[in-house]
């Protein structure tokens, strides 16, 4: 038997308010696995570009320069 949106609400609405905030940032986390494997995509691009730099592999530009 499948439950309905509709029910799930109802059965959300008796809990507590802390239970309640709970359970919206749990249906939060579901949506944002996909965005967290972009965000470790950067942190892994972020890392390899300051290594670069670190290494003289890779030239900096004054923030003027770039901002002109």
């Amino acid at each position: 038997m499948a439950v309905s949106l509709a029910d799930i609400d109802k059965q959300a609405q008796k809990l507590a308010a802390e239970e309640r905030a709970e359970l919206a940032e749990r249906l939060l986390d579901s949506l944002r696995s996909p965005v967290s494997s972009i965000e470790s995509a950067w942190s892994e691009e972020i890392e390899a570009r300051v290594a670069a730099f670190d290494r003289g592999e890779m030239q900096a530009y004054a923030a003027e320069e770039v901002f002109a």
